[in-house]
């Protein structure tokens, strides 16, 4: 197992992730054991078993027939690991930089909302795991926490404000100054999520914990919007479910915004935050990509949510691999949806992404076992990464290149041409 001596340990800027395994092994010599399997479908099963059914719901459920989620997996199979021999590898480190942050790793926490679905303390324990990691934490519009409480939990770490803008200007820029106020740095506006998609277990369960009094913490603590509460004389103590209603319907609102907006609110961020990096999030269509960089964004992140949201759509991963070709030498392209380990950050890397986020494995954690339970899992998946980089013979991050894997043909190709014959 990974040595506790190894020079490595002195050489590097990031901690060996690795030796994690190690200290996992040895639990049974000192009577205890590992907290429970990081697999991802046994990660799955014991977070269906935490969770209320609604929660259970909530995390799992995708658009329609699921079937951009079994793309995102199934793009994922199609790349494979081309591992180099006798490279020195005790001088690896796991290291990189995203927006002039120093990071320990190119992971980071993806913005997901309503933790409290999952976990009393709700994003809190998420963004105290993130600091002691070192790994840049998203905040979600639709987290269930105030945007303060969130920052102080995460201390000195490097964090981000995902956004879903409202159609209230005034309500907009108070979440954005609240965000500036409270150390986030960078702001990510989400652009595929204007209304949630059709998931069928959610709507059969009437699963929409906001309607039900739960979860609008960072909204109801805006003074903004208490003032629109106060106008439309909803009291939050009394009406909490028209309260969370409000709130949300003004997030999820199902308005589309378009591109003539954008310049206003990169306009508003960069005056509230001096000038800090604006992203997109949910780009998937090279023409978008493209426009994104006209407009002077500082990053996109390649993400069809997980699934969540358009059915039937193409897998993140291949997305990806055009966004790249395209724009890949002119602005910064992070990535996400349907990560479930070492090998699938390290395929997201080899296509090109600067920066890969990871979701559902977290939120399993969370509904699990809580603090102890995100730490877990994210330090297994820190230590599959390092020895990943170890035993396929990686020193660096930047050594992560497209000659790194093999690519086989798309099977929606080999389809394609099947049908033309």
């Amino acid at each position: 197992m990974s040595d506790p001596k190894n020079p490595n340990i002195q050489s590097r800027n990031t901690p060996q992730w690795a030796l994690y395994q190690r200290e996992l092994l040895w639990k049974d010599n000192t009577g205890e054991v590992p907290p429970f399997s990081t697999e991802p479908g046994d990660l799955e099963d014991l977070a269906k078993r935490s969770l209320t059914i609604g929660g259970w719901h909530y995390a799992s459920s995708n658009a329609g027939q699921s079937y951009t989620h079994l793309a995102n997996r199934q793009a994922f199979y199609r790349h494979r690991i081309i591992p180099r021999m006798l490279v020195d590898t005790n001088t690896r480190d796991t290291k990189t930089t995203i927006f002039g942050h120093k990071v320990g790793a190119p992971i980071g926490f993806a913005p997901i909302g309503i933790n409290k679905i999952y976990n009393p303390l709700g994003e809190l324990p998420v963004a105290k795991v993130a600091k002691e990691l070192n790994l840049p934490y998203c905040l979600s519009t639709a987290g269930s926490n105030p945007i303060e409480d969130v920052g102080a939990a995460n201390g000195a770490g490097p964090r981000f404000f995902q956004l879903y803008m409202p159609h209230d200007d005034e309500l907009t820029i108070s979440l954005l100054t609240r965000a500036h106020k409270s150390g986030f740095s960078v702001c990510i506006l989400t652009l595929d999520t204007w209304q949630l998609a059709w998931r069928h277990h959610d709507e059969a369960e009437s699963n929409y914990a906001f309607y039900h009094g739960i979860g609008a913490d960072l909204g109801l603590s805006d003074p903004v919007f208490q003032k629109r509460m106060k106008e439309k004389g909803i009291d939050p103590k009394k009406q909490p479910n028209e309260a969370g209603a409000m709130w949300i319907d003004n997030v999820w609102h199902g308005r589309a915004w378009n591109w003539e907006k954008m310049p206003w609110l990169m306009a508003q961020w960069r005056k509230i935050s001096g000038s800090k990096p604006f992203c997109l999030k949910g780009i998937q269509n090279v023409a978008d990509a493209r426009k994104a960089v006209e407009l002077g964004v500082d990053g996109i992140v390649v993400s069809n949510h997980a699934g969540r949201q358009v059915d039937g759509a193409i897998a993140s991963l291949d997305a990806l691999e055009k966004i790249v070709d395209a724009v890949g030498d002119k602005t910064y392209i992070m990535f996400d949806s349907g990560v479930r380990g070492a090998a699938d950050v390290f395929k997201a890397l080899a296509l090109g992404a600067k920066f890969v986020f990871v979701g559902r494995l977290w939120v399993w954690g969370l509904s699990i076992k809580g603090e102890l339970g995100v730490r877990h899992v994210m330090k297994s998946l820190l230590a599959d990464f390092d020895i990943l980089m170890n035993v396929a013979g990686f020193q660096s991050v930047d050594q992560i290149t497209r000659d790194s894997i093999e690519s086989l043909p798309s099977s929606a190709s080999m389809i394609a041409e099947k049908s033309r014959l």
